[in-house]
């Protein structure tokens, strides 16, 4: 049986500080009017339940695709990066972010749809960082608090910024660009994750000054764009 110990309690906090963090930061900038604390755990609760979906969709993924591609070539890794892990992953967050979210009556202001949307990534970080930490230890808590988990929260932010200004259309009955709008909600963080992930595998020495830099850009970006519109949230 498997039993807690100090050092395993220790490393549990060391994979869910960082996601603790970055989402207290998210929901202390939303400023018009704070999220219920009980959708927000439901939101958690749904990233789980994704990280759960993904790891299933992402092994039928891998043993399908072996069938037709190689392993060790640079097309398997692009098509399993973002077709499989980038869209399983991305993808059900989104079904489980608009199945809890969308038709709700506290979905009133365009940022909420930045919170949920980082509520739920980070329920997904939040359990896959467990895992990888508890597995590998407190080197690999460091490594994924300043890559891993705040790239699940800058892909929750672009989210659920198109997802936000989705709701806005379909206020005002824009029903096209809101179809669009949810698209991108979904295919802007689908392209992300797989970048991410395919630069982070790249072996060469020159690769990881990219990936730096990659990440670099997509933090800022996400950091200004919470900044921009937690400034300019408006009720629908």
């Amino acid at each position: 049986m498997f039993i807690f110990s100090p050092a395993h309690i220790v490393l549990v906090a060391a994979a869910i500080i960082p996601a603790a963090a970055l989402m207290i930061y998210v929901y202390k900038a939303d400023k018009l009017e704070k999220e219920p604390r009980p959708l927000l755990w439901r939101l958690i609760l749904q990233g789980i339940i994704s990280t759960a979906l993904a790891v299933f969709t992402e092994r039928l993924g891998a043993q399908l695709l072996s069938n037709f591609l190689h392993p060790n070539t640079l097309l398997y890794q692009i098509v399993f990066y973002f077709l499989v892990v980038g869209l399983s992953e991305e993808g059900f967050k989104y079904l489980l972010l608009k199945r809890r979210t969308w038709d709700s009556p506290d979905f009133n202001c365009r940022f909420d749809g930045v919170v949920y949307a980082v509520f739920v990534s980070m329920g997904f970080a939040l359990w896959e960082n467990i895992d990888y930490v508890v597995m590998y230890g407190l080197e690999t808590a460091f490594i994924r608090a300043l890559t891993a988990v705040p790239g699940h929260a800058c892909f929750g932010v672009f989210m659920g910024a198109w997802y936000g200004l989705a709701k806005s259309h379909e206020l005002h009955g824009n029903t096209e660009y809101c179809k669009t709008s949810r698209r991108l909600a979904l295919v802007c963080p689908v392209l992300l994750h797989g970048l991410y992930d395919l630069i982070a595998t790249l072996d060469e020495s020159e690769w990881s000054l990219v990936f730096i830099g990659f990440i670099a850009v997509m933090f800022l970006t996400a950091y200004r764009t919470v900044k921009k519109l937690s400034a300019q949230d408006k009720y629908l």
